[in-house]
């Protein structure tokens, strides 16, 4: 059953808590929107940091945007032909649904990548509760997207999208116009994510963390998909398909926006660590 960015199942209770004894942490309050705003561009500035360390920037494709907490009509996202490694809060530039760049609150470089302003603008304008997407040609999502097929549900982690992703079987080439954001937005419905064909894969949930998460662990069962495939390919036999019972279960555990948010921490924590700078809630960032 398709998933919705509150991270509840259709007909299936969010069971993702289950996973842990104890208490599971919740994402952190604010106590002003300035502080929220402030606290989100520093989050996804290492968001891009992270892909950057995986190695998901080809040039000067891929993107990652958030929603603004203050202008929700805006969106951050980050200059056009910067490195993904190199971003600071303060490289972001905020762009409204007309593509007009809010130059006095954004960073010095304020060239926006017209792609990712169509696929995006079209994600945040008819999806509310998206507050994150995300979408990079990473390798294996692109090998992957050449099939043009759904992943299948042959392991734990692929379960998470688990009737909760969606496939736009076209390449129109470099999305440059309105139409074509329009198609991804309905090839993706109300799930998390969408393997576009012959171009790769991007996810969209409510939260950053969320995201990177979901768009790692999507690009990994590719990898899987892609590896075990072509090991059953060389040995004459089918991959073992988690039957839909077990996976819609498993959805409910691991597929949820919760989920999702708390499996995106360790990310952040080794980049924190490795950084030695982290967001401070009393006085903003700090070191």
């Amino acid at each position: 059953m398709a998933s919705t960015a509150n991270g509840t199942s259709h007909g299936v209770e969010d069971s993702s808590r289950s996973a842990a004894v104890g208490t599971v942490p919740t994402p952190p309050k604010f106590s002003s929107k300035e502080q929220e705003r402030a606290f989100l561009k520093f989050r996804l500035a290492q968001a891009f940091r992270i892909f950057g360390k995986l190695g998901y920037d080809e040039g000067v494709a891929g993107h990652i945007t958030v929603r603004d907490c203050i202008r929700t009509d805006c969106f951050w996202v980050n200059p056009f032909g910067k490195h993904f490694s190199l971003i600071q809060p303060s490289d972001l530039i905020l762009v409204d649904h007309h593509a007009k760049v809010q130059t006095a609150e954004s960073g010095p470089n304020t060239l926006l990548n017209k792609a990712a302003f169509m696929i995006h603008s079209a994600i945040h304008a008819a999806r509310p509760d998206v507050h994150c997407a995300a979408h990079s040609h990473s390798v294996y999502g692109r090998a992957f997207s050449t099939l043009g097929k759904h992943l299948d549900m042959i392991t734990q982690d692929s379960c998470a999208f688990y009737e909760d992703h969606g496939v736009y079987d076209q390449y129109g080439g470099v999305v440059l116009d309105e139409e074509e954001g329009a198609h991804i937005v309905k090839a993706m419905g109300n799930k998390k994510a969408v393997i576009l064909q012959n171009h790769g894969i991007l996810v969209a949930t409510n939260s950053i963390e969320a995201t990177v998460h979901f768009f790692i662990a999507m690009e990994k069962s590719c990898q899987v998909q892609l590896l075990a495939d072509a090991a059953a390919a060389g040995t004459g036999r089918k991959t073992v398909i988690i039957p839909p019972k077990d996976a819609k279960i498993t959805h409910a555990v691991v597929g949820t926006m919760l989920a999702g948010w708390f499996s995106g921490q360790p990310h952040f924590q080794l980049l924190e660590a490795q950084e030695g700078v982290k967001f401070d809630f009393t006085q903003g960032p700090a070191a």
